[in-house]
């Protein structure tokens, strides 16, 4: 017989802690909002002969659910999983922002300041921007935010160490904390994925003629909370780590969190001779090689002329 619900419930939540009895699972079966008989329950688990078997974690008990399918699912531990999911481009701010609102997820990072966040992921003096890969996580419920986190930490790593290994033999980047850098802007200054390459090979470009990279996402960046949405001429000279139009060079850290196609735009960019490109406001890009031909893009698709 399928196990009843109460009224009005389409899913019960089942909680089963390390060590819990069979007996005990059966009565905190009933006491989820199953409609069931404990000790019918109780006698069906030990006549299975599975019932030292039974996984702790969380479950849901859905309508239609019988004692044997209940049992094994209890006992291949087929939790109940919920997902998070990391965008490309976010930055670290926006990253605990979706973690402080994840469902059943332990707010273990709540209280703690991105450094201690950093140590505690085995990271002492990293900064955490762009360490994160963007990608969907599931994790059980009440598992901690710290755990995602290590996740897509150590999935960063894999990924740029990976892409690092790919790297073109005249890139100007010198080591792959470099590249991840040039990959967050590559990232944000996208607006059609099939241009990542070209604009990796524009930065690249630059980057070896020593040319300043004159990049607006990562001036919005080292503006932090004074950006409000218009970035104003007075905005593009005043002098911070991260501001590309008085620098040289890359910025000190990233600026968000990079994809895999982003990776590879860095370590492996188009080749290509320009060294503008101006957004046509479509999405796409519009690449120049010299000055005068980005002024005239500037004056086309910016200006209206």
């Amino acid at each position: 017989m399928p196990l009843m619900l109460q009224p009005g419930s389409e899913v019960a939540d089942l909680e089963i802690e390390f060590g819990t009895t069979a007996d005990a699972v059966a009565e905190n079966v009933a006491s989820s909002g199953a409609d069931v008989s404990v000790p019918l329950l109780q006698a069906w688990f030990r006549l299975s002969g599975q019932a030292r078997l039974i996984k702790a974690g969380s479950y849901e008990i859905t309508p239609g659910t019988t004692p044997r399918k209940l049992l094994s699912i209890l006992v291949r531990g087929e939790e109940t999983l919920k997902s998070i999911t990391l965008v490309e481009g976010w930055n670290f701010m926006q990253v605990r922002a979706m973690l402080q609102k994840a469902e059943q997820l332990t707010q273990d990072t709540a209280a703690l300041s991105p450094e201690n966040i950093m140590e505690k992921l085995g990271k002492p003096g990293v900064h955490p921007e762009g360490r994160f890969f963007p990608d969907t996580y599931t994790y059980a419920k009440g598992a901690s935010d710290l755990a995602v986190l290590k996740r897509a930490a150590r999935a960063m790593d894999r990924r740029l160490e990976a892409a690092w290994s790919m790297r073109s033999s005249d890139t100007p980047l010198a080591s792959a904390d470099q590249a991840l850098i040039l990959a967050s802007i590559v990232e944000k200054e996208t607006g059609k994925p099939s241009d990542r390459g070209q604009i990796g090979g524009v930065f690249s470009n630059r980057l070896r003629l020593g040319m300043p990279l004159q990049t607006d996402p990562t001036v919005i960046y080292g503006l932090g909370t004074r950006f409000d949405g218009n970035l104003r001429k007075r905005d593009l000279q005043q002098d911070t780590p991260y501001n590309t139009y008085t620098r040289n060079g890359l910025p000190p850290t990233p600026i968000a969190m990079p994809g895999k196609a982003a990776l590879l735009a860095a370590v492996q960019p188009a080749p290509t001779k320009a060294l503008y490109f101006v957004s046509r406001g479509d999405g796409s890009s519009e690449f120049s090689e010299s000055l005068d031909g980005h002024n005239r893009a500037v004056n086309k698709y910016i200006r209206g002329r």
